[in-house]
This record gives structure tokens, C-alpha cells and sequence, in this order.
């Protein structure tokens, strides 16, 4: 299963380890990656694949469980929803 997650905040240390070590912990693969600082403020975008028997929600609640942590918010979108919601 292919998905978009996203995170947003205040750029602090640690973010991007924290965010690859719960997708490590999934067997999650980065495919595509992106971030951005803008004045203090971290975005990064990234394509992820897991397999296909990865417990959805579990996924998404560990990450934002991670997000509250590092005080960032961090969604989690199955690409194909992602593509459907953007698609003109």
C-alpha cells in the first residue's frame, strides 16, 4: 500500500528521526521525499510503501502519537485518496 504522509510545525531537532524510526518500525519505505523551512516553520511530504497486511490505523495513530511528541502535526493519507481528493 502506497501513502502520503505529511508534517507540519515548528522546525525543531529530531523531527525527521523521529518521523523514519516509526516508519522503520512498520517496514515502511520512503520512495519520495520532500522538506521545506520556511521563517522557523518544517514541512516535509513524503511517499511511503508498506506492505500490504500494515495495520492502517495503527500506523497513523503511532505516527500522530510521534506527531504530539515532537510537537508537530503529521497526517497520514492512502495515496489513491490522496490522488482522488487532488485530481481535477
Amino acid at each position: 500500500m502506497k501513502a502520503v504522509v505529511t508534517v507540519v510545525g515548528a522546525d525543531k531537532i529530531g523531527i525527521v528521526a523521529g518521523v523514519t524510526a516509526i516508519l522503520a518500525q512498520e517496514q515502511a519505505n520512503i520512495l519520495e521525499i520532500s522538506q521545506t523551512l520556511l521563517s522557523g516553520a518544517f514541512t516535509m511530504m513524503m511517499l511511503i510503501e508498506s506492505p500490504e497486511n500494515v495495520d492502517f490505523a495503527a500506523l497513523q495513530a503511532n505516527l500522530a502519537a510521534k506527531g504530539d511528541e515532537l510537537g508537530v502535526t503529521i497526517h497520514v493519507q492512502n495515496q489513491a485518496i490522496f490522488d482522488a481528493m487532488h485530481k481535477l
